[in-house]
């Protein structure tokens, strides 16, 4: 395994070395390619909650969002399976037909989305024919990127594999930006479409377009030639026979694996995904920002921010990855809750009023009271004062605290000065109880108009440029992250099994911990009333990130790839 740096003279690397026309081909193919596999694999979590209507009719609001969130993640979650198998292709086979298969498995996938019959069509066949395509494009990505990083990487010169990787880096938030793009474009009336016809028919044209970038990307990656890296080892025989027995069954490289998941990957993944898709969900869901305008004043952020990932991958050839990257997240450990409170006095600042002034709080028997969560939809939330109470609010997002009240208390509201009992189960039943509940509900949602709760964002009232100003932030530390990681990770690992090395914890990572974050973090605000709740996840992951990269992470910068 290559440990020891190549120089330990920075002077010696290279300094004014002008990309060829390969290596622009080379970046530009690999770069292309990966960002329409990222714009096919955010596609879905931009749609989040018309996916919900279309495909998981039958659920509370509450817990169809948080279904649609898994689906979402059920592509996630199979990530690292991918990187297993595509991995091991990778560093048998080679990285330039592995990276091609991919892109064909996520291109198809993504345009058979656009293709699928709803619920309301052919009931719950509907969700299981997504979940399979989704899983289907988590195994395909689970591939793509080790496979695009390293080959970005094996191709670089010494002293600028930092910058040539952050190529491959920008590719997820361009992705995501590419995806934003095109949907505001659809659901815009300057196209014909709007926003009604966007929910009936207009959100699979988006899912079609991935059919013409699959011809675009797989044209670009055919023109390519094998990793210099790989088809010498192929040459000389010395590639690997068993790269899942060397990378996970010897301990010289598990070490390196758990080092590089718990050390750099686990905070990168939860900095990513609470600064770009949480975000955007937090808008939407808990500042009641319509989608539209929410997703206009992330991409102008993320317009601004893209170029800082060249700029840190680049700075990190001269500094070093690892101080940016933990430094990246230590600042999100500190600021993401700030941040995401000044989020909402900028984009809905009647909410933030009305919370400051008028707080919600729930007084109720905590044995009463459930997590609101109901995967399989046959929860009413009715059987207890508490549910009820508690579902009334879940369903118009409302922030609240929670006060433990004595064994058989019936559960109230306090909004303001106001209390509001909530009706005994225990005492209705049939219609009774309906007309009870609907009733409550009405007097909850009255209450909450009459102090100042907003049923949704005023869009004059949104201070954009400083809504804007956050989510840049919030981007920008993204970029300290993510920039240097992919360098970072191609470092770590010998060549003979550097695919599958850094595909697995990269993907458990950013599959798992990440791509899990949403769901997570709403279920967790479900569970507790606080809508910023859920960030207690990313901020003490990112904290332990911090602590085990300083003590075991090794800097590599300086290190050979070529062994």
């Amino acid at each position: 395994m290559s440990m020891g740096p190549a120089t330990d003279d920075p002077s010696a690397l290279p300094k004014h070395h002008r990309a060829t026309h390969s290596e622009k081909l080379i970046i530009t193919a690999s770069s292309l390619g990966t960002v329409f596999e990222w714009y096919d694999f955010y596609l879905y979590g931009l749609l989040t909650a018309i996916i919900a209507a279309k495909f998981l009719t039958g659920l509370n609001p509450t817990t169809s969002f948080i279904m649609a969130l898994l689906v979402f993640a059920a592509g996630f979650i199979v990530r690292p399976f991918g990187a297993l198998v595509f991995g091991r292709i990778g560093d048998m086979v080679g990285r330039r037909y592995t990276f091609i298969v991919t892109l064909l498995v996520m291109g198809l996938s993504t345009f058979l989305v656009g293709c699928l019959p709803t619920y309301e069509t052919v009931g719950v066949a509907a969700p299981i024919m997504l979940v399979v395509l989704r899983m289907f494009q988590g195994l395909a990505l689970g591939g793509e990127y080790g496979g695009a990083a390293t080959y970005v990487a094996e191709h670089a010169p010494e002293g600028k594999r930092g910058l040539y990787t952050s190529w491959i880096q920008i590719t997820a938030t361009a992705g995501l930006a590419m995806a934003l793009l095109i949907v505001i474009l659809v659901r815009s009336p300057v196209t014909g479409v709007g926003e009604e016809a966007f929910k009936d028919w207009g959100w699979r044209v988006p899912y079609l377009l991935s059919g013409l970038f699959l011809g675009i990307g797989l044209w670009l990656r055919l023109k390519l030639h094998e990793s210099p890296v790989f088809q010498k080892m192929k040459d000389e025989g010395t590639s690997s026979k068993r790269p899942l027995g060397e990378a996970f069954g010897e301990w010289k490289n598990l070490k390196i694996v758990l080092i590089a998941f718990f050390g750099a990957i686990a905070g990168q993944a939860v900095v990513w995904y609470t600064g770009q898709l949480y975000a955007m969900y937090f808008l939407e869901k808990m500042l009641k920002v319509d989608g539209l305008t929410a997703n206009t004043l992330i991409i102008i952020a993320l317009a601004c921010a893209t170029p800082f990932f060249l700029f840190f991958g680049w700075l990190s050839d001269k500094i070093g990855r690892k101080k940016i990257i933990l430094s990246g997240c230590a600042l999100a450990a500190l600021t993401i809750f700030p941040a995401f409170h000044a989020l909402t006095g900028a984009a809905n600042p009647d909410l933030a009023h009305a919370q400051a002034n008028a707080p919600v709080k729930v007084m109720a028997d905590p044995a009463e009271c459930s997590s609101q969560f109901d995967p399989v939809g046959a929860n009413k939330f009715d059987a207890t004062s508490c549910d009820i109470v508690k579902n009334a609010l879940a369903k118009a997002a409302v922030n609240y605290e929670n006060l433990a009240a004595p064994a058989g208390t019936i559960a109230a509201i306090q909004i303001g000065g106001t209390t509001i009992v909530a009706p005994d189960p225990a005492k209705v039943s049939g219609e009774e109880k309906k007309a009870a509940i609907a009733a409550f509900a009405r007097q909850v949602t009255s209450d909450l108009e009459t102090v100042g709760y907003p049923a949704k964002a005023e869009p004059d009232e949104i201070n954009k440029q400083l809504v804007v100003a956050i989510l840049f932030y919030l981007v920008l530390l993204v970029t300290m992250v993510y920039g240097p990681i992919a360098a970072m990770l191609v470092e770590l690992f010998p060549s003979r099994i550097r695919y599958t090395s850094m595909s697995l914890p990269y993907h458990i990572g950013n599959g798992w911990l990440g791509g899990l974050l949403p769901a997570i973090g709403f279920a967790m605000v479900a569970a507790n009333g606080d809508i910023y709740h859920g960030f207690w996840y990313p901020v003490i992951v990112a904290a332990a990130t911090c602590v085990i990269g300083l003590v075991f992470l090794p800097e590599t910068y300086k290190r050979s790839i070529d062994e």
